[in-house]
C-alpha cells in the first residue's frame, strides 16, 4: 500500500515537471514601429517553464514583402524568470516597417538557464504574431 501511494505522488510530481516544461516560452511579434532610420520591433515573451533562463538569444531572418532576405539579426530576449511575461524591443536599422514582409525564427544562438547550457531550447520556442506581418518558426 505505501508503495502505491509513494508511486502515485511521484508520478503527479513527474507529470506536474513535465507539465510546466512542455508549456515552452512562446513570443509573439506584437508590434512593429517606424522610428528614424529602423523599424522597431516588440516582442513579448512568456517563460511558461519551471526554469530561469540566464540568457537565451535568438537567430531572427527578416524578409521583404517579395519573400527576399533582408537582414538577419541576433535578437537577446534573456533573461527570462519562470512564469514571467516580458517585453522585448529591438531595432532594425536601415529597413522600413512597411518593407517587412515577414519573420523567421531561424534558430538559436545561445540558451543558458540556471543549470547551464541547453540544446532543446528551439524545441520549446513557440511563435504567433498580433499584426499583419507574419512570425513563422
Amino acid at each position: 500500500m505505501v508503495i502505491r501511494v509513494l508511486i502515485a505522488a511521484f508520478l503527479v510530481v513527474a507529470s506536474a515537471t513535465a507539465s510546466a516544461q512542455a508549456g515552452g516560452i512562446e513570443v509573439e511579434l506584437n508590434k512593429l514601429e517606424p522610428v528614424e532610420g529602423a523599424c522597431r520591433a516588440y516582442l513579448v515573451t512568456q517563460n511558461l517553464t519551471d526554469s530561469n533562463y540566464e540568457n537565451v538569444q535568438l537567430d531572427v531572418v527578416m524578409f521583404d514583402n517579395d519573400g527576399i532576405v533582408a537582414r538577419r539579426l541576433a535578437v537577446q530576449i534573456g533573461p527570462m524568470a519562470q512564469n514571467k511575461t516580458s517585453i522585448k524591443v529591438f531595432d532594425i536599422k536601415n529597413l522600413a516597417c512597411q518593407d517587412i514582409g515577414q519573420l523567421l525564427l531561424n534558430d538559436v544562438i545561445d540558451c543558458r538557464d540556471d543549470q547551464g547550457v541547453r540544446n532543446d531550447c528551439l524545441s520549446l520556442l513557440s511563435v504567433s504574431q498580433r499584426g499583419n506581418v507574419p512570425f513563422i518558426k
